[in-house]
Order: structure tokens, then C-alpha cells, then sequence
């Protein structure tokens, strides 16, 4: 069988930077032990990725924060959790197709989830993964997620449990 881990967005801006949250820096503990327990080959992750252009773009005119800017300290992946990835997906989007269809492409039996923002990028990321893999067992470690409020996680829980993603530790 092959599982692999996706690590969504676990970056310095959505932790303690531009967006940070206290539910986001809480979780790092239970997200380091996560990627402990996949191997570097199982292990993938993503990358929000923002340019000098953001605040022109749709996202940008509707959460006016500059964050994930390319290069910068912020847009970089948590430290501790700089363990290894068989690939990293840097996306301009909250989902990112090129990982959907990577994980249809490497016939991949699981994908587990977790990261940050439960309601945003990971939500997005788990209904495309179901969309292009349907036949892909999906779930979401709840806690070794974060949302950007403790109701709007609890509601992408529930949508995800509703589109048949399983949420284990909720």
C-alpha cells in the first residue's frame, strides 16, 4: 500500500508571522511527531507562494495581508519541520492541482493530511485530491491542524467528513 503525508502550508507566516494564530503555533508539537512517523519518500508537502503583484490579485483584494511572499522568511516552512519531502508544491492558489494529480499519477492507495488553515488550504487541497483521486483513501489529522478561527476548523471538518474525508483526532 502506498500513504503518503501532506504537509499543507506549514509555513512562518500562517504560524507566528503575518497571519499567525495561538491554534497554529499550539499544534506544531503534534505535527513534528506526524512527519516522524512517514519516511522523507512518503513525506510531500506545500508552499503558499505570494509575489510583489499579491495585493492585485483576487486573494489578495479580499485578505489584504501581505504573506508567503517568495524568498522570504515567512514564506519559508516551519524550521522544525524541515525534515525531508520528496517533493515540495509551491502554489499561487489555495489548492493545488499539480498535487492532485501527482498523487492520481504515483497511485497513491492514503493521503493523510494535516497543516494550516484547516477552512482554506487544507480543506481545498483534500476536495481536489478526492476530485482527481476519488478511488484515494483521504483523511485529516484534526489535530495537527489549524484553522483561522477554532469554529470556521470545526466547520472544514465537518464539510470534509461530509464529502466521505475521514477526520481522525477530532
Amino acid at each position: 500500500m502506498k500513504k503518503a503525508l501532506v504537509l499543507v502550508d506549514f509555513q512562518n507566516d500562517f504560524i507566528d508571522g503575518s497571519l499567525g494564530t495561538k491554534e497554529a503555533q499550539a499544534i506544531i508539537p503534534n505535527v513534528i511527531e506526524k512527519l516522524s512517523q512517514y519516511s522523507k519518500e512518503n513525506r510531500l508537502a506545500t508552499q503558499d507562494t505570494h509575489f510583489e503583484d499579491y495585493l492585485t490579485t483576487q486573494e489578495g483584494k479580499n485578505l489584504p495581508v501581505i504573506h508567503c511572499q517568495n524568498g522570504t522568511f515567512g514564506w519559508e516552512i516551519r524550521k522544525e519541520a524541515q525534515v525531508g519531502f520528496a517533493k515540495i508544491f509551491e502554489k499561487t492558489t489555495f489548492g493545488s492541482r499539480t498535487l492532485a494529480e501527482f498523487i492520481r499519477d504515483e497511485n497513491y492507495d492514503e493521503v493523510e493530511l494535516v497543516g494550516i488553515c484547516t477552512d482554506i488550504c487544507v480543506v481545498s487541497n483534500a476536495l481536489l485530491i478526492k476530485a482527481y483521486a476519488p478511488e484515494v483513501k483521504i483523511s485529516v489529522d484534526a489535530s495537527c491542524c489549524a484553522g483561522v478561527s477554532p469554529e470556521k476548523h470545526l466547520a472544514a471538518l465537518e464539510t470534509m467528513r461530509s464529502c466521505q474525508i475521514e477526520i481522525t483526532n477530532a
